[in-house]
């Protein structure tokens, strides 16, 4: 029952910015992880960013200090705030949400998460 919309996706020149959307309906659980990841062609699905019920985020590497992850609770709602984007950074971009358990903190690995949005695609140009 549970479902992600993402959005705000499209083509941008390299260095534009861009946010994207994830807005859940259908989660019940009180303690629950919301990640971002992506996949562009021939390659697998990559980890971009995560934050757990209490706020506290991780990134991957390849995006630390240009992307940030936040959470807005009362409209359910997961953002991705990308600056400085590279032509690296083009691929389908999907939001992911699970429950935790109660002495685990969120992975940023795509085999713990079970609900997945269905994608928004991101292009950027040099």
């Amino acid at each position: 029952q549970v479902q992600l919309v993402e959005s705000g996706g499209g083509s941008v020149q390299s260095g534009r910015s861009l946010r994207l959307s994830c807005v859940a309906s259908g989660y019940t659980s009180s303690r629950f992880c919301m990640a971002w990841f992506r996949q562009a062609p021939g390659n697998g699905r990559e980890g971009v960013a995560v934050v757990n019920d209490r706020g506290v985020t991780d990134y991957a590497p390849a995006v630390q200090g240009r992307f940030v992850i936040a959470r807005d609770d009362p409209s359910n709602t997961v953002y991705l705030l990308m600056t400085g984007l590279k032509p690296e950074d083009t691929a389908m971009y999907y939001c992911a949400a699970s429950e935790r358990p109660s002495r685990s903190d969120c992975v940023l690995r795509s085999e713990t998460f079970n609900y997945w949005g269905q994608g928004t695609q991101v292009a950027v140009s040099s």
